[in-house]
């Protein structure tokens, strides 16, 4: 996960020093998402055929690549994209087989939990990677953050490979209707259930990442307003920190949700980390202390669903469907993840540039508006 947020930890510098819009910047850290979502039903089908540690080890081998390529070759839009996208699809072999391989080695009441511990996980993944870009950034440059990032794929995929057993998958020729089982993946949508978490999930998703992709950027908007004393420490330091104590969140999440009752958890979450994200654009001028007390509650409250929506749908999903169903919620979740940055920054364009405290305010409401009208549309996949 290293290379993960090393582009969104760099937004703000990479987008002054190659003259990008707004849009072309949220494009760029939405294309790490295409390069998901493009290759991730590939991936999570070919775990039904071929070991899963292998499959990991591959993707290692291409989010290294991506980093790597980053740091060599990065210089305006296009060759940024390209290597977000490479970077995208090496995490997509890593994420989902990564969750096939635990859920296929634990089982019963154990395998809830450990599905929230994992999926937090990723939550520290993404603190590190903006940790170190934050530090390495301004004293050795962005292209050594790139490369220095690049080294953390290449650890995970040796210590998936040795340390894991070796496993046997069923088998199997690759097809066409393996990659994208259409008519799986409509049983799986016609199960009010697993519909309902994968729709979730969606809007779990644009949210999270169109919020992190513009974390460091929304502090130094945040900062420029501060006459007095501002932020005592680096942006990047600051969106690390606020990641990191996230974490929980989704794990704690998923025991309320137990107790309470996996739909009204998620209801209840949606809506206050919609308007959460408002009240966060509203604050850009107020002290602070009062920003960075938001920004940890807005981003907890953010988190407090993911564990508990990836639970339900493992729990909800039909034993024969499970891999499709888990590939399709992988695809439309991260689809989201696409959407997300890409929003934030139209939205931050259209309402008349980042310099403007109103604009901040849409870019937020843009990517909560989904997670704001969830209750609306809840009836339809009670659980």
């Amino acid at each position: 996960m290293l290379g993960f947020s090393t582009y969104a930890a760099l937004l703000p510098e990479l987008r002054d020093a190659w003259h990008l819009s707004n849009a072309q910047a949220g494009t760029i850290g939405g294309s790490f998402f295409a390069g998901y979502i493009a290759t991730v039903s590939f991936w999570t089908a070919l775990t039904d055929r071929v070991d899963a540690r292998r499959v990991y080890a591959a993707g290692a081998l291409l989010a290294f690549a991506g980093s790597a390529a980053f740091a060599l070759f990065a210089q305006g839009f296009a060759s940024a994209l390209a290597c977000q996208v490479l970077l995208g699809a090496g995490i997509a072999a890593t994420y989902m087989p990564g969750l096939r391989i635990l859920s296929d080695r634990v089982s019963g009441p154990t395998q809830s939990r450990s599905i929230a511990f994992y999926t937090s996980f990723f939550g520290i993944g993404t603190a590190l990677s903006l940790a170190i870009a934050g530090l390495v950034a301004p004293a050795f440059g962005w292209r050594v953050a790139f490369a220095l990032s690049a080294i953390g794929p290449l650890l995970a995929g040796l210590l998936v490979f040795f340390l894991i057993a070796p496993a046997t998958p069923p088998g199997g020729a690759i097809t066409a209707a393996s990659l994208f089982p259409l008519a799986a993946w409509r049983r799986v949508m016609a199960d009010r259930a697993a519909a309902g978490y994968t729709l979730g999930y969606f809007a779990h998703c644009l949210e999270l990442f169109g919020s992190r992709a513009w974390m460091v950027a929304f502090l130094a908007f945040s900062a420029s307003l501060h006459a007095g004393g501002s932020f005592p420490w680096p942006a990047a330091i600051i969106a690390a920190v606020v990641n990191l104590l996230a974490v929980p969140a989704s794990i704690l999440g998923n025991e309320a949700a137990l107790r309470m009752g996996r739909l009204h958890w998620i209801l209840i979450v949606m809506a206050a980390s919609g308007s959460a994200g408002l009240v966060l654009a509203l604050a850009a001028p107020w002290h602070w202390g009062l920003v960075l007390m938001l920004l940890v509650v807005y981003s907890m409250l953010v988190m407090a669903d993911s564990g508990t929506l990836t639970a339900g749908l493992v729990a909800a999903a039909p034993a024969e469907l499970r891999g499709a169903a888990m590939g399709l919620y992988s695809l439309l979740g991260f689809g989201g993840g696409l959407l997300g940055p890409v929003v934030f920054g139209v939205a931050l364009d259209a309402a008349g540039g980042a310099h403007r405290p109103g604009a901040w305010i849409a870019a937020y409401a843009a990517i909560g508006a989904c997670c704001l009208a969830a209750p609306l549309v809840a009836r339809g996949f009670r659980t």
